[in-house]
Protein backbone atom coordinates (compact mmCIF):
# COMPACT_ATOMS: atom_id res chain seq x y z
CA UNK A 1 0.00 0.00 0.00
CA UNK A 2 2.40 2.80 0.84
CA UNK A 3 4.22 1.78 -2.35
CA UNK A 4 1.17 2.64 -4.13
CA UNK A 5 1.22 5.77 -2.69
CA UNK A 6 4.40 6.80 -3.02
CA UNK A 7 4.03 5.80 -6.77
CA UNK A 8 1.08 8.08 -7.07
CA UNK A 9 3.43 10.84 -5.12
CA UNK A 10 6.25 10.55 -7.63
CA UNK A 11 3.56 10.60 -10.52
CA UNK A 12 2.81 14.83 -9.19
CA UNK A 13 7.07 15.14 -8.99
CA UNK A 14 7.46 14.83 -12.93
CA UNK A 15 6.36 18.52 -14.46
CA UNK A 16 5.21 17.02 -17.48
CA UNK A 17 3.40 14.51 -16.59
CA UNK A 18 1.47 16.35 -14.24
CA UNK A 19 0.57 18.65 -16.80
CA UNK A 20 -0.51 15.56 -18.85
CA UNK A 21 -2.61 14.21 -16.33
CA UNK A 22 -4.21 18.00 -15.22
CA UNK A 23 -5.03 18.67 -19.34
CA UNK A 24 -6.53 15.02 -19.81
CA UNK A 25 -8.83 15.67 -16.68
CA UNK A 26 -10.06 19.32 -17.73
CA UNK A 27 -10.69 17.98 -21.06
CA UNK A 28 -12.95 15.02 -19.69
CA UNK A 29 -14.89 17.42 -17.52
CA UNK A 30 -15.80 19.21 -21.11
CA UNK A 31 -16.98 16.59 -22.79
CA UNK A 32 -19.37 15.64 -19.11
CA UNK A 33 -20.45 19.55 -19.55
CA UNK A 34 -21.21 18.77 -23.02
CA UNK A 35 -23.28 15.45 -22.51
CA UNK A 36 -25.60 17.36 -19.87
CA UNK A 37 -26.34 20.66 -22.98
CA UNK A 38 -29.64 20.00 -24.24
CA UNK A 39 -30.21 20.45 -27.92
CA UNK A 40 -32.83 23.59 -28.06
CA UNK A 41 -36.00 23.04 -28.45
CA UNK A 42 -35.66 19.63 -26.67
CA UNK A 43 -38.45 18.93 -23.70
CA UNK A 44 -35.60 17.06 -21.18
CA UNK A 45 -38.28 15.89 -19.02
CA UNK A 46 -40.21 14.24 -21.63
CA UNK A 47 -37.53 13.13 -23.35
CA UNK A 48 -36.02 11.54 -20.12
CA UNK A 49 -39.95 9.39 -19.20
CA UNK A 50 -39.45 8.21 -22.79
CA UNK A 51 -35.72 7.13 -22.93
CA UNK A 52 -36.33 3.78 -20.66
CA UNK A 53 -37.76 1.94 -24.04
CA UNK A 54 -34.43 2.23 -26.12
CA UNK A 55 -32.26 0.52 -23.73
CA UNK A 56 -32.19 -2.45 -26.27
CA UNK A 57 -31.26 -1.20 -29.14
CA UNK A 58 -29.05 0.55 -31.19
CA UNK A 59 -30.17 4.08 -29.43
CA UNK A 60 -29.18 2.39 -26.43
CA UNK A 61 -25.69 1.32 -27.63
CA UNK A 62 -24.72 5.04 -28.85
CA UNK A 63 -26.63 6.35 -25.37
CA UNK A 64 -23.97 3.94 -23.32
CA UNK A 65 -21.44 4.77 -25.33
CA UNK A 66 -22.24 8.13 -24.74
CA UNK A 67 -22.70 8.03 -20.93
CA UNK A 68 -26.69 9.38 -21.23
CA UNK A 69 -25.72 12.08 -23.50
CA UNK A 70 -28.24 10.25 -26.51
CA UNK A 71 -31.09 10.00 -23.82
CA UNK A 72 -30.72 13.69 -22.98
CA UNK A 73 -30.93 15.04 -26.22
CA UNK A 74 -27.40 16.72 -25.74
CA UNK A 75 -25.05 18.21 -28.37
CA UNK A 76 -22.91 15.77 -28.03
CA UNK A 77 -25.94 12.87 -28.36
CA UNK A 78 -23.67 11.01 -30.92
CA UNK A 79 -20.47 10.85 -29.01
CA UNK A 80 -17.35 9.88 -30.95
CA UNK A 81 -19.13 7.25 -32.62
CA UNK A 82 -18.92 8.67 -36.17
CA UNK A 83 -15.05 8.85 -35.93
CA UNK A 84 -15.28 4.99 -34.39
CA UNK A 85 -17.36 4.12 -37.66
CA UNK A 86 -15.49 6.40 -39.67
CA UNK A 87 -11.69 4.20 -38.65
CA UNK A 88 -13.22 1.32 -39.29
CA UNK A 89 -15.03 1.30 -42.67
CA UNK A 90 -11.14 2.78 -43.57
CA UNK A 91 -9.78 -0.28 -41.94
CA UNK A 92 -11.73 -2.53 -43.72
CA UNK A 93 -11.20 -0.79 -46.99
CA UNK A 94 -7.67 -1.36 -46.62
CA UNK A 95 -8.37 -5.17 -47.77
CA UNK A 96 -10.20 -4.44 -50.71
CA UNK A 97 -8.85 -0.85 -51.82
CA UNK A 98 -5.33 -0.92 -53.07
CA UNK A 99 -5.33 2.71 -53.06
CA UNK A 100 -6.05 2.57 -48.98
CA UNK A 101 -3.51 -0.26 -49.05
CA UNK A 102 -0.70 1.74 -50.44
CA UNK A 103 -1.22 4.59 -48.11
CA UNK A 104 -1.03 1.63 -45.07
CA UNK A 105 2.61 1.05 -46.03
CA UNK A 106 3.54 4.74 -46.66
CA UNK A 107 4.21 5.31 -42.78
CA UNK A 108 3.84 8.51 -41.43
CA UNK A 109 2.52 10.27 -44.69
CA UNK A 110 0.50 7.66 -45.25
CA UNK A 111 -0.96 7.91 -41.71
CA UNK A 112 -1.77 11.54 -42.01
CA UNK A 113 -3.48 11.44 -45.25
CA UNK A 114 -5.78 8.85 -43.42
CA UNK A 115 -6.18 10.69 -40.75
CA UNK A 116 -7.60 13.21 -43.26
CA UNK A 117 -9.79 10.81 -44.89
CA UNK A 118 -11.66 9.54 -41.08
CA UNK A 119 -11.80 13.38 -40.13
CA UNK A 120 -14.34 13.60 -43.79
CA UNK A 121 -15.59 10.57 -43.18
CA UNK A 122 -16.95 11.23 -39.46
CA UNK A 123 -18.67 14.53 -40.54
CA UNK A 124 -20.40 12.99 -43.41
CA UNK A 125 -21.60 9.70 -40.95
CA UNK A 126 -22.27 12.63 -38.39
CA UNK A 127 -24.53 14.69 -40.74
CA UNK A 128 -26.32 11.35 -41.72
CA UNK A 129 -26.73 10.18 -38.13
CA UNK A 130 -28.07 13.64 -36.84
CA UNK A 131 -30.50 13.27 -39.43
CA UNK A 132 -32.08 9.98 -38.30
CA UNK A 133 -31.35 11.83 -34.45
CA UNK A 134 -33.65 14.97 -35.07
CA UNK A 135 -36.19 12.56 -36.56
CA UNK A 136 -36.37 9.86 -33.58
CA UNK A 137 -36.67 12.83 -31.51
CA UNK A 138 -39.65 14.42 -33.83
CA UNK A 139 -41.74 11.18 -33.40
CA UNK A 140 -41.13 10.43 -29.97
CA UNK A 141 -44.08 11.35 -27.79
CA UNK A 142 -45.28 10.63 -24.08
CA UNK A 143 -48.79 10.35 -23.12
CA UNK A 144 -49.39 11.99 -26.89
CA UNK A 145 -47.34 14.77 -26.43
CA UNK A 146 -43.99 15.20 -28.80
CA UNK A 147 -40.94 15.49 -27.12
CA UNK A 148 -40.11 18.08 -29.75
CA UNK A 149 -43.31 20.81 -29.67
CA UNK A 150 -41.97 22.71 -32.71
CA UNK A 151 -39.96 20.05 -34.85
CA UNK A 152 -39.91 22.04 -38.27
CA UNK A 153 -37.33 22.90 -40.84
CA UNK A 154 -35.54 25.53 -38.90
CA UNK A 155 -35.08 23.35 -35.94
CA UNK A 156 -34.19 20.28 -38.03
CA UNK A 157 -31.25 21.92 -39.74
CA UNK A 158 -29.97 23.54 -36.76
CA UNK A 159 -30.16 20.38 -34.86
CA UNK A 160 -28.18 18.82 -36.94
CA UNK A 161 -25.44 21.27 -37.29
CA UNK A 162 -25.19 21.34 -33.39
CA UNK A 163 -24.96 17.52 -33.50
CA UNK A 164 -22.40 17.34 -35.89
CA UNK A 165 -20.60 19.66 -34.53
CA UNK A 166 -20.29 18.74 -30.95
CA UNK A 167 -19.32 15.36 -33.00
CA UNK A 168 -16.29 17.54 -34.26
CA UNK A 169 -15.46 19.03 -31.29
CA UNK A 170 -15.49 15.97 -29.47
CA UNK A 171 -13.06 14.47 -32.09
CA UNK A 172 -11.02 17.34 -31.74
CA UNK A 173 -10.50 16.60 -28.23
CA UNK A 174 -10.04 13.16 -28.11
CA UNK A 175 -7.07 14.11 -30.54
CA UNK A 176 -5.66 16.92 -28.43
CA UNK A 177 -5.94 14.31 -25.30
CA UNK A 178 -3.55 11.96 -27.19
CA UNK A 179 -0.88 15.12 -28.27
CA UNK A 180 -1.07 17.01 -25.16
CA UNK A 181 -2.73 14.45 -22.23
CA UNK A 182 -2.17 10.57 -21.26
CA UNK A 183 -3.60 7.47 -23.50
CA UNK A 184 -5.61 7.74 -26.26
CA UNK A 185 -7.73 10.67 -26.47
CA UNK A 186 -11.11 8.77 -28.32
CA UNK A 187 -10.91 5.93 -26.39
CA UNK A 188 -10.95 7.82 -22.98
CA UNK A 189 -13.83 9.98 -24.03
CA UNK A 190 -15.82 6.42 -24.64
CA UNK A 191 -14.55 5.18 -21.38
CA UNK A 192 -15.43 8.28 -19.52
CA UNK A 193 -19.16 7.93 -20.71
CA UNK A 194 -19.13 4.41 -19.35
CA UNK A 195 -18.23 5.31 -16.05
CA UNK A 196 -20.37 7.62 -15.77
CA UNK A 197 -23.50 5.51 -15.89
CA UNK A 198 -21.59 3.74 -13.33
CA UNK A 199 -22.88 5.73 -10.11
CA UNK A 200 -26.60 6.15 -11.14
CA UNK A 201 -26.54 1.98 -11.78
CA UNK A 202 -25.25 1.30 -8.49
CA UNK A 203 -27.46 3.47 -6.53
CA UNK A 204 -30.24 2.39 -8.08
CA UNK A 205 -29.03 -1.50 -7.62
CA UNK A 206 -28.67 -0.87 -4.10
CA UNK A 207 -32.16 0.71 -3.83
CA UNK A 208 -33.71 -2.44 -5.24
CA UNK A 209 -31.57 -5.06 -3.78
CA UNK A 210 -30.42 -6.34 0.20
CA UNK A 211 -27.09 -5.89 1.38
CA UNK A 212 -26.16 -9.44 1.07
CA UNK A 213 -26.92 -9.38 -2.97
CA UNK A 214 -25.27 -6.21 -3.01
CA UNK A 215 -22.23 -7.49 -1.85
CA UNK A 216 -21.73 -10.56 -3.67
CA UNK A 217 -22.38 -8.99 -6.92
CA UNK A 218 -19.55 -6.69 -6.03
CA UNK A 219 -17.31 -9.69 -5.13
CA UNK A 220 -18.14 -11.38 -8.34
CA UNK A 221 -17.72 -7.95 -10.35
CA UNK A 222 -14.10 -8.08 -8.85
CA UNK A 223 -13.48 -12.15 -10.03
CA UNK A 224 -14.87 -11.04 -13.91
CA UNK A 225 -12.63 -8.13 -13.97
CA UNK A 226 -9.63 -9.30 -12.94
CA UNK A 227 -10.48 -12.26 -15.53
CA UNK A 228 -10.71 -9.70 -17.98
CA UNK A 229 -7.25 -8.24 -17.05
CA UNK A 230 -6.09 -11.21 -17.00
CA UNK A 231 -6.87 -12.51 -20.81
CA UNK A 232 -6.10 -9.22 -21.79
CA UNK A 233 -2.70 -9.28 -21.52
CA UNK A 234 -2.42 -12.86 -22.05
CA UNK A 235 -0.25 -13.30 -24.77
CA UNK A 236 1.96 -16.24 -26.73
CA UNK A 237 5.39 -16.12 -27.26
CA UNK A 238 7.31 -17.66 -30.72
CA UNK A 239 10.56 -17.58 -30.22
CA UNK A 240 12.49 -16.01 -33.15
CA UNK A 241 16.19 -15.99 -33.57
CA UNK A 242 18.45 -13.48 -35.45
CA UNK A 243 21.27 -14.57 -37.49
CA UNK A 244 24.87 -12.79 -37.09
CA UNK A 245 25.23 -10.04 -40.17
CA UNK A 246 28.56 -8.54 -40.89
CA UNK A 247 27.66 -4.59 -41.40
CA UNK A 248 30.97 -2.09 -41.26
CA UNK A 249 32.99 -3.56 -38.55
CA UNK A 250 30.28 -3.83 -35.97
CA UNK A 251 28.36 -7.49 -35.86
CA UNK A 252 24.38 -7.26 -36.09
CA UNK A 253 21.59 -9.55 -34.71
CA UNK A 254 22.63 -12.86 -33.21
CA UNK A 255 19.53 -12.25 -30.66
CA UNK A 256 17.02 -14.47 -29.30
CA UNK A 257 13.53 -12.32 -28.89
CA UNK A 258 10.20 -12.99 -29.22
CA UNK A 259 6.82 -12.62 -31.13
CA UNK A 260 3.94 -12.28 -29.15
CA UNK A 261 0.51 -13.38 -30.27
CA UNK A 262 -2.23 -11.71 -28.76
CA UNK A 263 -4.77 -14.43 -27.24
CA UNK A 264 -7.72 -11.54 -27.37
CA UNK A 265 -6.20 -9.74 -31.21
CA UNK A 266 -9.59 -8.70 -31.95
CA UNK A 267 -10.54 -6.73 -28.85
CA UNK A 268 -13.59 -5.48 -28.44
CA UNK A 269 -14.34 -5.11 -32.10
CA UNK A 270 -16.31 -7.99 -32.38
CA UNK A 271 -18.83 -7.89 -29.69
CA UNK A 272 -19.55 -3.92 -31.01
CA UNK A 273 -20.34 -5.67 -34.14
CA UNK A 274 -22.52 -8.55 -32.76
CA UNK A 275 -24.58 -5.67 -30.97
CA UNK A 276 -24.78 -3.89 -33.86
CA UNK A 277 -26.84 -7.33 -35.35
CA UNK A 278 -28.26 -8.27 -32.56
CA UNK A 279 -29.88 -4.89 -32.34
CA UNK A 280 -31.19 -4.66 -35.59
CA UNK A 281 -34.66 -6.60 -34.95
CA UNK A 282 -35.41 -3.92 -31.55
CA UNK A 283 -34.66 -0.44 -33.77
CA UNK A 284 -36.81 -1.43 -36.59
CA UNK A 285 -39.94 -2.22 -34.35
CA UNK A 286 -38.75 1.57 -32.77
CA UNK A 287 -39.03 2.32 -36.44
CA UNK A 288 -42.28 0.90 -37.54
CA UNK A 289 -44.27 1.02 -34.43
CA UNK A 290 -47.36 0.32 -36.20
CA UNK A 291 -46.24 -3.00 -37.93
CA UNK A 292 -47.58 -6.14 -35.93
CA UNK A 293 -45.23 -8.45 -37.81
CA UNK A 294 -41.83 -6.41 -36.72
CA UNK A 295 -43.42 -5.87 -33.24
CA UNK A 296 -43.67 -9.57 -32.61
CA UNK A 297 -40.53 -10.53 -34.56
CA UNK A 298 -38.53 -8.27 -32.24
CA UNK A 299 -40.15 -10.16 -29.40
CA UNK A 300 -38.61 -13.23 -30.16
CA UNK A 301 -35.16 -11.81 -29.79
CA UNK A 302 -35.61 -11.27 -25.60
CA UNK A 303 -31.95 -10.30 -24.61
CA UNK A 304 -32.95 -12.04 -21.25
CA UNK A 305 -33.42 -15.24 -23.45
CA UNK A 306 -31.48 -18.39 -23.99
CA UNK A 307 -31.91 -18.47 -27.95
CA UNK A 308 -30.70 -14.70 -27.39
CA UNK A 309 -27.63 -15.36 -25.76
CA UNK A 310 -26.86 -18.60 -28.17
CA UNK A 311 -27.17 -16.59 -31.15
CA UNK A 312 -25.19 -13.80 -29.99
CA UNK A 313 -22.16 -16.03 -28.73
CA UNK A 314 -22.09 -17.66 -32.15
CA UNK A 315 -21.59 -14.39 -33.97
CA UNK A 316 -19.24 -13.07 -31.77
CA UNK A 317 -16.93 -15.78 -32.24
CA UNK A 318 -17.22 -15.82 -36.09
CA UNK A 319 -16.52 -12.09 -36.06
CA UNK A 320 -13.70 -12.49 -33.71
CA UNK A 321 -12.26 -15.02 -36.37
CA UNK A 322 -13.03 -12.53 -39.15
CA UNK A 323 -11.50 -8.96 -37.45
CA UNK A 324 -8.29 -11.20 -36.60
CA UNK A 325 -7.83 -12.08 -40.08
CA UNK A 326 -8.15 -8.42 -41.52
CA UNK A 327 -5.66 -6.69 -38.73
CA UNK A 328 -3.29 -9.60 -38.74
CA UNK A 329 -1.52 -10.46 -41.57
CA UNK A 330 1.13 -13.53 -40.90
CA UNK A 331 2.37 -13.64 -44.53
CA UNK A 332 3.29 -9.81 -44.02
CA UNK A 333 4.98 -10.74 -40.12
CA UNK A 334 6.71 -13.58 -41.85
CA UNK A 335 8.19 -11.30 -45.03
CA UNK A 336 9.40 -8.45 -42.79
CA UNK A 337 10.78 -11.04 -40.25
CA UNK A 338 12.83 -12.85 -43.24
CA UNK A 339 13.95 -9.58 -44.66
CA UNK A 340 15.31 -8.68 -41.46
CA UNK A 341 17.35 -11.95 -40.97
CA UNK A 342 15.00 -13.55 -38.59
CA UNK A 343 13.36 -17.10 -38.74
CA UNK A 344 11.46 -18.99 -36.09
CA UNK A 345 14.08 -21.94 -34.58
CA UNK A 346 13.28 -25.51 -36.78
CA UNK A 347 10.83 -23.51 -38.96
CA UNK A 348 11.92 -22.27 -42.64
CA UNK A 349 11.93 -18.39 -43.34
CA UNK A 350 8.75 -17.02 -45.51
CA UNK A 351 5.99 -19.32 -46.59
CA UNK A 352 6.11 -21.89 -43.91
CA UNK A 353 6.75 -19.57 -41.45
CA UNK A 354 3.48 -17.59 -42.37
CA UNK A 355 1.54 -20.89 -42.10
CA UNK A 356 3.02 -21.59 -38.61
CA UNK A 357 2.30 -18.36 -37.38
CA UNK A 358 -1.37 -19.13 -38.66
CA UNK A 359 -1.60 -22.02 -36.81
CA UNK A 360 -0.70 -20.73 -33.59
CA UNK A 361 -2.54 -17.79 -33.61
CA UNK A 362 -5.84 -19.86 -34.87
CA UNK A 363 -5.80 -21.90 -32.40
CA UNK A 364 -5.02 -19.30 -29.44
CA UNK A 365 -8.02 -17.27 -31.09
CA UNK A 366 -10.41 -20.21 -30.07
CA UNK A 367 -9.69 -20.02 -26.17
CA UNK A 368 -10.28 -16.13 -26.26
CA UNK A 369 -12.89 -15.74 -28.80
CA UNK A 370 -14.75 -18.36 -26.19
CA UNK A 371 -14.29 -15.80 -23.61
CA UNK A 372 -15.09 -12.87 -25.60
CA UNK A 373 -18.82 -14.56 -26.25
CA UNK A 374 -18.67 -15.82 -22.21
CA UNK A 375 -18.04 -12.10 -21.21
CA UNK A 376 -20.80 -10.26 -23.66
CA UNK A 377 -23.66 -12.66 -22.73
CA UNK A 378 -22.39 -12.91 -18.92
CA UNK A 379 -25.14 -9.40 -18.06
CA UNK A 380 -27.83 -11.68 -19.64
CA UNK A 381 -27.45 -14.48 -17.18
CA UNK A 382 -26.80 -11.89 -14.62
CA UNK A 383 -29.42 -10.05 -15.17
CA UNK A 384 -32.20 -13.09 -14.77
CA UNK A 385 -30.47 -13.15 -10.57
CA UNK A 386 -32.47 -10.13 -9.81
CA UNK A 387 -29.91 -7.63 -10.76
CA UNK A 388 -30.90 -4.47 -12.36
CA UNK A 389 -30.21 -4.50 -16.42
CA UNK A 390 -28.08 -1.49 -16.21
CA UNK A 391 -26.24 -2.46 -13.69
CA UNK A 392 -25.47 -5.78 -14.98
CA UNK A 393 -24.08 -4.31 -18.41
CA UNK A 394 -20.56 -3.72 -16.45
CA UNK A 395 -20.61 -7.44 -16.07
CA UNK A 396 -19.55 -7.78 -19.59
CA UNK A 397 -19.82 -6.62 -23.29
CA UNK A 398 -17.92 -3.72 -24.39
CA UNK A 399 -18.27 -1.81 -21.24
CA UNK A 400 -15.97 -3.96 -19.20
CA UNK A 401 -13.92 -4.65 -21.90
CA UNK A 402 -13.13 -0.88 -23.08
CA UNK A 403 -12.56 0.31 -19.46
CA UNK A 404 -10.10 -2.71 -18.84
CA UNK A 405 -8.41 -2.07 -21.92
CA UNK A 406 -8.42 1.86 -21.53
CA UNK A 407 -7.25 1.37 -18.11
CA UNK A 408 -3.75 -1.01 -18.80
CA UNK A 409 -3.40 1.16 -22.30
CA UNK A 410 -3.32 4.44 -19.72
CA UNK A 411 -1.45 2.85 -16.73
CA UNK A 412 1.26 1.77 -19.38
CA UNK A 413 2.10 5.05 -20.62
CA UNK A 414 2.11 6.42 -17.31
CA UNK A 415 4.46 3.30 -16.49
CA UNK A 416 6.87 4.77 -19.25
CA UNK A 417 7.30 7.91 -17.87
CA UNK A 418 7.64 6.92 -14.39
CA UNK A 419 10.60 4.40 -15.59
CA UNK A 420 12.31 6.93 -17.80
CA UNK A 421 12.86 8.79 -14.90
CA UNK A 422 13.60 6.22 -12.81
CA UNK A 423 11.09 6.33 -10.71
CA UNK A 424 9.28 2.54 -9.33
CA UNK A 425 6.46 2.10 -11.53
CA UNK A 426 2.52 0.00 -10.35
CA UNK A 427 4.68 -3.04 -11.11
CA UNK A 428 7.53 -3.99 -8.24
CA UNK A 429 9.33 -5.08 -11.33
CA UNK A 430 8.60 -1.18 -12.82
CA UNK A 431 7.55 -2.27 -15.82
CA UNK A 432 3.87 -3.31 -17.50
CA UNK A 433 3.17 -5.56 -19.86
CA UNK A 434 2.39 -3.66 -23.43
CA UNK A 435 -0.71 -4.15 -25.31
CA UNK A 436 -0.92 -3.91 -28.71
CA UNK A 437 -3.10 -0.99 -29.92
CA UNK A 438 -5.47 1.10 -27.85
CA UNK A 439 -9.12 0.04 -26.96
CA UNK A 440 -8.14 -3.72 -27.90
CA UNK A 441 -8.24 -2.80 -31.43
CA UNK A 442 -10.89 -0.16 -31.48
Amino acid sequence: MNNLLDTFKNIFKIEELKERIIFTILVLIVVRIGAAITIPGVDVSLLAQSSGSDSQSLFGMIDMFTGGAFSNGAIFALGIMPYISASIILQLAGIVVPQVQDLQKQGEDGRRKLTQWTRYGTVFISLLQSWGVTIKLASTQVAGVSVVPDSGFIWTVSSIIILTAGTVFMMYLGEKITENGVGNGISLIITIGIIALLPSATMQFWTLSNGTLFFITFILLGLVTASVVYMTLGVRKIPVQYARRQQGRRVMGGQTTYLPLKVNTAGVMPIIFAQAIMFVPSTAAMMFPESQFMIEFSSIWNDQSPVYAAVYAVIIILFTYFYTAITFNPRDVADNMKKQGGFIPGIRPGKATAEYIDHILTRITFPGSLFLALVAILPVFIGNLGITPLFASFFGGTSLLIIVGVALDTLQQVESYLTMRNYDGFMKSGKMRGRVGSMGGM
